[in-house]
């Protein structure tokens, strides 16, 4: 079966072709990171229109690539949530427009649950249940993956979300947007242990996280050096905010598999591709015994494959949506539509 699968949740527009959920035909993204750094993160506006220009042709460009025809597309798989409103709805009325004149069927795939499923094109011998760690710049959560539909929260962030923070601590050390990527590259600096971070509690809820605190300590710690004229020792504070984050998140995971009794844990989304928080896991599984499944960088960002192969399996599971399939800012990863 082949999907085309369309993923618009915020400031990149993809557009892939999968089969059966695990084979990447092919891959097409118009990135629009350039156009949004100069102010220092995504305007949804701007965002909206630009994938509204770049959705079509990147279809066209995708079943080019692939050497396929319109015919050959048996359902189109959609993100619908969750993400940027406007930016959401312009994949879903394009996915809709598709299924509806192709005459196939329409999925609708949440997206955390596409950054989990991008692990079963990195890995073919994946295979649920397992836990997932999902963290992103949107989404911070930890998840019951029972099999390939079958998924419960078992612990997330109160507030801000991983990788939200990274952007944010970025922005005060003077780095570029998206933040990831550069605070990465600071934090290998420094072997850190300059700056002592606040480190949350969640009562009541072991395995929720809370991430403002260790952003506000951040941006006053960058803020106090400014006006008393002294210097930042920027790369051990980016070194110390990646093991702070690190340190919510890792034995957070591990408590997980304790409690769920799995034996494979899976990291997913664009704040996986941080390297203090890769060997944070590894040494975490390795000492447990747990399989850890990292998947390549390239598939810890936004792409349209990871909407493919979780596609399928919702295709599998039965899911479909008609022409009423609306996009939504919010929606929980249980939900369906």
């Amino acid at each position: 079966m082949i999907l085309m699968a369309v993923e618009s949740s915020c400031d990149e527009t993809a557009v892939a072709l999968v089969e059966d959920g695990r084979r990447i035909l092919t891959d097409c993204i118009a990135s629009q990171v350039d156009l949004h750094r100069i102010y220092g993160g995504v305007v949804p506006e701007i965002a909206s229109r630009k994938h509204i220009e770049a959705i079509y042709g990147l279809a066209d460009q995708a079943l080019a690539t692939a050497g396929l025809g319109r015919k050959d597309v048996d359902g189109i798989a959609v993100t619908y949530a969750p993400g940027l409103i406007g930016a959401v709805l312009v994949g879903v009325s394009f996915a809709k427009s598709a299924a509806y004149a192709l005459g196939v069927p329409l999925i609708p795939v949440h997206h955390v649950r596409g950054h989990i499923a991008a692990n079963y094109l990195a890995f073919p011998e994946l295979e649920p249940p397992f836990v997932a760690l999902a963290i992103s710049g949107g989404n911070t959560l930890i998840v019951d993956v029972r099999d390939y539909t079958d998924m419960t929260v078992l612990g997330a962030t109160r507030d801000d979300a991983a990788g939200e923070c990274f952007d944010k601590a970025a922005r005060v050390l003077g780095l570029p947007y998206p933040g990831g990527r550069p605070m990465d590259e600071l934090a290998q600096q420094s072997a850190g242990g300059k700056y002592e971070l606040p480190r949350a509690h969640v009562s009541g809820a072991e395995l929720d996280m809370s991430f403002s605190g260790l952003k506000t300590a951040v941006v006053n710690l960058a803020h106090n050096a400014q006006q008393k004229g002294e210097a930042l020792d920027a790369p051990a504070l980016a070194r110390d905010f990646a093991c702070a984050v690190s340190g919510e998140l890792v034995p957070r995971a591990m408590r997980a598999l304790e409690l769920t009794g799995h034996t494979k844990l899976v990291a997913a989304g664009g704040v996986a591709a941080n390297s203090v928080i890769r060997a944070d896991l590894e040494r975490a599984c390795r000492r447990a015994g747990v399989e850890l499944f990292l998947p390549p960088l390239r598939w810890c960002g936004d792409n349209g494959a990871m909407i493919g192969a979780q596609g399928y399996y919702e295709y599998q599971a039965g899911r479909r949506a008609g022409l009423e399939l609306n996009a939504y800012a919010t929606m929980d990863l249980g939900t369906l539509e």
